[in-house]
């Protein structure tokens, strides 16, 4: 749990600390996107497949705070800093960036008892973290346009 803690805290540190380059709305619906997707993923890869879990078998309130902690924050932060106006092999070598991380970061996860594989595997992880960070990416795409449709309407 300290792991999870310390995550949030330096998380949270980098959100307030950094220049916000997108809005808070913004923000807010990424990061609503980012829970729903994670639990389902979860429920379907945990609970149905019993591939992994957190903690230990069952569901634990602790979970929670990875939940609504650890990837809203992470979100936002991918996404504030995410090269929009750069060359496409710019926008894949930052994707690339943060799966390394996110597997770094899954692997002491799993080091500390934070998370833990049944059947699944660091490498099911490296094929699946650029399809996530995509899913987030090409969501902010579409919230983003919502909300210049929403302003145009309403203007």
């Amino acid at each position: 749990m300290v792991f999870i803690i310390t995550s949030i805290i330096i998380a949270l540190g980098i959100f307030i600390l950094m220049p916000k380059k997108i809005s808070y709305i913004e923000m807010y619906t990424a990061s609503l996107f980012s829970i729903v997707f994670q639990l389902l993923t979860d429920i379907l890869l945990e609970f149905n497949y019993n591939l992994y879990g957190y903690f230990n078998e069952g569901v634990e309130y602790r979970t929670l705070w990875i939940v609504f902690g650890i990837y809203p924050l992470f979100t936002i932060i991918f996404l504030n800093y995410f090269p929009y106006d750069k060359r496409k092999s710019v926008k894949v070598s930052y994707i690339v960036a943060w799966t390394i991380f996110a597997l770094i970061y899954e692997y002491i996860s799993v080091q500390v008892g934070t998370f833990y594989y049944n059947s699944w595997k660091l490498l099911y992880s490296a094929l699946t973290y650029p399809i996530v960070y995509l899913v987030i990416y090409y969501n902010f795409i579409i919230i983003r346009k919502l909300i210049r449709l929403y302003k145009e309407k309403n203007v």
